[in-house]
């Protein structure tokens, strides 16, 4: 699972891509109605999707981040921070419900697309009584058309008549 929280002058978004081992993607991605910092907007990010791991059964999960909060969630960095460390309660009891979990830690480099969907979602500016459907990203790996090019009838080259109009 890749999370990653973002904040900017427009709001809070949060965003989780779920990967099978079948390499099926489920995105999930929520735009904050409250201000918070940085660090609470990533562990919102990677609550969103520990939950979103439990709806649908999943017993091990690697949770692939570029917060340096992994450190505290695998107790190498302690915290104080009274509001941060309510977040880090809640993400180990919600780690209970996993036979085996794993955290790494990457370069944001590595975390652009689920860094994309949560910038998306903290710009989107919808009014409250609105609801938004989910969007579906699809993965194309070939062209949707075909660049192949017809032979003029005359045998002559495709700019031929252009270079005509221009002579005249």
């Amino acid at each position: 699972m890749f999370f990653d929280g973002a904040t900017n002058f427009k709001g809070v978004g949060i965003g989780a891509v779920l990967i099978s081992e079948t390499g099926q993607n489920y995105l999930v991605s929520a735009k904050l109605r409250f201000l918070c910092a940085n660090n609470m907007a990533e562990y919102e990010a990677c609550i969103l999707g520990l939950k979103m791991a439990i709806d649908m059964n999943v017993q091990e999960l690697l949770v692939i981040g570029d917060s340096d909060y992994l450190y505290q969630v695998q107790e190498e960095w302690a915290t104080k921070n009274s509001k941060i460390l309510l977040y880090l309660h809640h993400v180990q009891e919600l780690r209970k419900r996993f036979t085996k979990m794993e955290f790494q830690h990457v370069p944001r480099v590595q975390n652009e697309f689920v860094h994309a969907l949560a910038t998306l979602s903290s710009m989107i500016q919808h009014p409250y009584k609105n609801f938004i459907d989910p969007i579906l990203v699809k993965i194309h790996n070939h062209l949707a058309y075909c660049a192949h090019l017809e032979e003029e009838a005359d045998e002559k080259p495709w700019f031929h008549d252009i270079k005509e109009y221009l002579a005249k």
